[in-house]
């Protein structure tokens, strides 16, 4: 979304294996491909992009998880490298926590040098944004050293997945976890205790009133995290087939849209990228 707001742009595939993701991926796109675990996809085969973007799992760099780093199963950074090499996009926008910056990072940095790209970073909290908590992310934007070849007839973008799994509360300033709940709530069960105060500058400049926090039963709502994670209503909780625990795995695994685009407009203007420099 982020991407697509800077840059413009269509999706011309994704690749998740998570169960809920791909519902919501199906949902908002369905007619785009689903390439499905990107571990065991043939590059070669696959549609070229002009942006490939997406976020790996944050588990081995989150200080909510063991810090494994490069050690940890989990990092599929060297798969990712490898189809980047395959595709040779102009761009490459990655997201990640900001603790990726202390490991794994410097392996990231070797490989885009490798394949040719120069490489931009910023962390960035949601906060920085207007969002009502922290949740810091690491944003990159990698560009091909010969981005200024050709451009291609028309200017497509993929999202490679996103396999980031639970562990931690949201909200979060770390590692990424759910946020329970769903429904509404009664009229007493308001409150965002020492939050009210941002949730409330929050509806001021979105001109959206923030949903009650909790349901009937006592639980955060999905809809109050869905808003305050700057999606639009809906996006994630009138998706047909999605259980509670997948709208809360979505919900903690995503991204406020204008905070990477903040720091993507911050990025490419460091990078000295123009929309011209890509577009058709």
């Amino acid at each position: 979304m982020a991407v697509e707001a800077v840059f413009g742009g269509t999706t011309a595939w994704v690749s998740d294996i998570d169960p809920g993701a791909n519902k919501i991926l199906a949902h908002h796109w369905p007619d785009t491909p689903n390439l499905g675990d990107l571990k065991a996809v043939d590059w070669a085969a696959v549609e070229p992009v002009d942006i490939y973007c997406g976020g790996y799992p944050c588990q081995p760099f989150s200080i909510a998880g063991e810090k494994r780093g490069t050690a940890d199963e989990r990092h599929i950074w060297p798969h990712i490298a490898h189809s980047l090499g395959v595709l040779r996009p102009r761009i490459a926008v990655f997201e990640n926590v900001g603790n990726h910056l202390r490991l794994g990072f410097d392996t990231v940095l070797a490989d885009l040098a490798r394949l040719r790209f120069d490489a931009e970073w910023l962390c960035l909290r949601a906060s920085d944004a207007g969002a009502p908590h922290p949740r810091r992310r690491l944003i990159l934007l990698a560009v091909a050293q010969d981005a200024d070849r050709e451009p291609r007839i028309e200017w497509r973008v993929a999202a490679p997945g996103q396999e980031e799994g639970g562990g931690g509360a949201w909200p979060d300033t770390g590692g990424r976890g759910g946020a329970p709940a769903d429904g509404t709530c009664d009229s007493n069960a308001d409150s965002w205790g020492k939050y009210e105060p941002a949730v409330r500058r929050r509806e001021l400049t979105t001109g959206r009133p923030a949903p009650h926090p909790v349901n009937a039963m006592g639980r955060l709502s999905t809809t109050a995290v869905e808003w305050m994670m700057g999606l639009p209503a809906g996006h994630v909780t009138d998706v047909p087939g999605l259980t509670r625990s997948e709208e809360l795995h979505a919900l903690g695994n995503g991204v406020v849209p204008q905070q990477a685009e903040a720091a993507l407009r911050v990025l490419a203007a460091r990078a000295g990228l123009t929309r011209s420099l890509v577009a058709a």
